[in-house]
């Protein structure tokens, strides 16, 4: 009777052991199954935004590394100062006396009309992006990056030009520093010749020239007569930084390389010019 009594308690003793490596083992797997799920969603969720920013990443090193002559279809020199492309107009050779009276003359087609230089537009997630890689690089507030870079845009929609451009000149002209001055006078965030450009200051008050918005307003007008006056944008980079010849000591490939960082690290197209 004692035995039959004590190989049931062991017995009983087993069956509980046996409950609880069961019982521990389903609460493992019903974590570790939690966990799959958890991950499954998360990655789910963020793997549309990554495809999104690598698509943007991707066009923005392609429009990038274009070639210039693909890009705007002007007849500027590249870095190099070569020309990419002539064309020459031939006119056409006199029809003869036999041939004239059969068929109409010739009248040459009207030149289509010059696109105007198109801006770069931007989503929010590049504009904040944008706002990242300035503030980190130069170290500049965030909220005081975020007005030059709106600064920027809205100037640029205004005068036809991109907005990236603006950003790098100001980059290689003051490190976005907008008290910044030059040993020979130039002022602000796009380092503006006060005295040769004093008028333009006039309506901005006193002491303009150290004013953001402002320095970027009158900066934007003279690089944009620079640019129109040259028929280029590395040929007005080169006046705006006060070269009277082509070369510009490396000035205009600084900005342009400037610009090209800002679009890739923010996944916006460059404009074309």
């Amino acid at each position: 009777m004692a035995e039959a009594l004590a190989s049931h308690l062991d017995f009983q003793l087993l069956a509980r052991r046996i409950h609880r490596i069961v019982a521990e083992w389903l609460r493992l797997c019903s974590v570790y199954l939690g966990i799959v799920v958890i991950v499954t969603v998360s990655m789910g969720m963020a793997l549309p935004g990554l495809r999104s920013q690598a698509l943007q990443v991707h066009e923005a090193l392609l429009a990038a590394l274009a070639p210039s002559s693909l890009s705007g279809g002007q007849d500027t020199a590249g870095d190099g100062g070569e020309p990419t492309a002539v064309v020459l107009a031939i006119p056409n050779a006199p029809a003869s006396n036999a041939t004239a009276y059969l068929s109409p003359p010739r009248v040459a087609p009207k030149p289509a009309p010059k696109p105007a230089p198109q801006t770069a537009s931007a989503s929010r997630n590049q504009m904040d992006a944008l706002k990242s890689y300035i503030s980190r690089k130069y170290k500049v507030a965030n909220d005081a990056t975020g007005v030059l870079v709106a600064t920027a845009f809205k100037v640029g929609d205004e005068h036809d030009l991109d907005p990236l451009l603006l950003l790098a000149v100001m980059a290689i002209e003051s490190r976005y520093n907008p008290f910044a001055e030059s040993p020979v006078g130039a002022q602000g965030l796009m380092q503006v010749m006060t005295s040769v450009h004093q008028e333009k200051f006039e309506k901005f008050g006193d002491n303009a020239a150290l004013d953001p918005v402002a320095n970027i307003r009158v900066g934007s007008t003279i690089l944009r007569d620079c640019i129109q006056r040259r028929g280029s944008v590395n040929a007005g980079l080169s006046c705006y930084v006060g070269a009277t010849g082509p070369n510009d000591g490396g000035y205009s490939g600084k900005v342009q390389a400037e610009r090209r960082r800002l679009a890739l690290a923010s996944g916006i197209a460059l404009a074309r010019e």
